[in-house]
């Protein structure tokens, strides 16, 4: 008998999932669980899971092929893993609203980051929900945003000051740049599933809506970031040690909370590859 239990954690997005050990194989089942949580949930969160990089590489790949980060460093054995490791990296970026890795041409379907060294307070992470956010907004603005695109950009969140101070470091930053130009998006987003409607622009990444002025993009796109991650549309996570957290990045967007220099924070993250992004 399946003993797994989902707990829902607010009403725009997320649930907390007992009774699934992801260290382990997963049953068919489980895995079914699991898909129909995230979407219907967004992202979930599994407490006391301490996952070795072998074990959160296995039970990713249970939803999609995985990416490399061109940027992160990664467990060496597991390459697929990356590491966001304060002491060792430069990880402003990931305290801006963002979606991770919108500059590929296929997005990452979700992400399963696993709590690894957590500082004694602070080191939240949010999320906030883009189906609520389009949801809540009038039918005017959706009628306009339908078949707009935005373009999306790897260096607004991996600019070279940050990202090239050594030999390598640069090497490693123009090789990611040449692989990874600018590239356009729909604003809208329809997820590939549940046919869901989506905000599809983030700060980490969105430069500008394409079809507009420079000036009007600059202004919608600003209301779009402010709107999307008002409070109502937003969950808070507190981490443990060994949580792991499993989220829908196709619908998303989430905020690593700065406020815990100069303690040291160590998360590790497995990134599913998704799909060309449409609007329908």
């Amino acid at each position: 008998m399946n003993r797994a239990s989902i707990t829902p954690l607010s009403s725009a997005l997320g649930a907390q999932i007992d009774g699934i050990d992801i260290s382990q194989p997963l049953s068919a089942q489980d895995r079914e669980i699991i898909e129909q949580a995230l979407l219907e949930h967004q992202v979930l969160f599994f407490r006391e899971q301490p996952i070795e990089p072998q074990q959160q590489a296995r039970f990713a790949a249970y939803f999609g092929d995985l990416h490399i980060h061109p940027i992160y460093p990664n467990v060496p054995e597991q390459p697929e893993v990356l590491v966001l490791d304060t002491a060792v990296t430069d990880v402003r970026d990931n305290a801006v609203w963002h979606t991770d890795v919108t500059f590929l041409p296929t997005p990452a379907l979700g992400a399963v980051l696993s709590a690894k060294l957590l500082p004694a307070f602070g080191g939240d992470t949010l999320w906030a929900s883009g189906i609520a956010a389009y949801e809540a907004l009038s039918t005017p603005l959706k009628q306009m945003l339908q078949g707009l695109t935005a373009t999306h950009d790897f260096t607004r969140s991996f600019p070279l000051e940050r990202f090239g101070n050594t030999a390598e470091d640069l090497a490693r930053w123009e090789e990611a740049r040449r692989k990874n130009p600018p590239l356009s998006h729909p604003v809208i987003r329809t997820h590939p599933v549940s046919g869901r409607r989506s905000l599809f622009v983030n700060e980490g990444f969105t430069t500008r809506i394409n079809e507009l002025s420079e000036s009007e993009s600059e202004a919608i796109l600003k209301l779009l970031f402010a709107h999307a991650t008002r409070p109502e549309f937003t969950l808070r996570w507190r981490w443990q040690a060994n949580d792991v957290a499993f989220w829908d990045n196709r619908v998303t967007q989430h905020f690593a909370v700065d406020d815990y220099r100069p303690a040291r924070r160590v998360m590790h993250r497995a990134t599913i590859l998704g799909d060309v992004p449409f609007f329908r």
